[in-house]
């Protein structure tokens, strides 16, 4: 029989889902309480996923807090101390305090078409940053020389363009492949179907006007194709594929942050 999955394999279970839990810990214990103190639960957004803290009133309250973290999206660690008797409601006279500790699933997606050279530099700048990777590409070979990392999809694809209708809504895409002869079919199917924050496409401005003119010549409305970046990647830095690579990274954080502030009631108010 297969063995029972220890917490802390449970908690990276969870950690590799991206499933958002709260790790609940009880940090110190006094007098007559139900668990002793390092006792500790994972808590998602469906309830308790493992652990313990002791059981009755007091866990049902730690509980209830750790949804409300979660449902309210806090991350900042919280830490409470109750009496068991005055604020808990428990006929034993001790005391606990206890530590949450939010974990959040990411929520920055990005996604690259295209492992070559200039991917395998940004995919390092990136790694270390609140994000979900996904990359795609035809050449496994390339795909095989990536990093790996828990939050890191490689995938190989025939049809690169497919792969668009299964995107979240809210993905940065960079289009990387090996020219704009590759690019086109993922921009197109980018641009008229879906309405991604942010699209990115290597190259220089010479490529983005042919690849505006054939894009508008297969049916894209003008508009529409205007609403890329290429060449992808502030202004700075030479051609130095690290440089490229840093540049890009300083874009989408940039872009992220200018959405996100337009997103937050009263951002731009004195």
């Amino acid at each position: 029989m297969p063995s029972t999955p220890t917490f802390y394999e449970q908690l990276v279970a969870l950690e590799s889902s991206a499933t958002p839990f709260v790790l609940v810990t009880l940090i110190e214990a006094l007098g007559s309480v139900p668990q002793d103190t390092g006792a500790k639960m994972l808590v998602t957004a469906a309830g308790l996923h493992t652990g313990t803290i002791g059981g009755g009133r007091v866990e049902a309250q730690a509980l209830a807090l750790a949804q409300d973290l979660l449902s309210k999206k806090i991350s900042a660690p919280r830490l409470v101390a109750w009496t068991l008797k005055g604020d808990v409601g428990m006929t034993c006279g001790g005391a606990v305090k206890l530590y949450f500790e939010p974990h959040l699933a990411t929520v920055w997606p990005i996604v690259i078409f295209g492992a070559g050279h200039i991917a395998q530099a940004l995919i390092p700048v990136l790694l270390p940053l609140p994000c979900s990777l996904t990359v795609f590409d035809t050449r496994p070979e390339w795909l095989e020389k990536l990093p790996r990392a828990r939050h890191l999809r490689a995938t190989h694809l025939a049809d690169l363009a497919a792969a668009v209708d299964t995107l979240p809504a809210d993905a940065f895409v960079l289009c990387m492949t090996q020219g704009h002869r590759t690019d086109r079919p993922i921009l197109h199917r980018a641009l008229a179907t879906r309405a991604f924050p942010f699209i990115g496409v290597i190259g220089s401005a010479a490529k983005a006007a042919v690849l505006r003119r054939e894009l508008i010549a297969d049916g894209l409305a003008p508009a529409l194709a205007e609403k890329f970046f290429c060449p992808v990647g502030l202004p700075f830095g030479t051609n130095h594929p690290h440089e490229i690579a840093l540049s890009i990274a300083a874009q989408l954080l940039s872009e992220r942050d200018r959405l996100a502030a337009q997103s937050t009631p009263g951002a731009n108010s004195p």
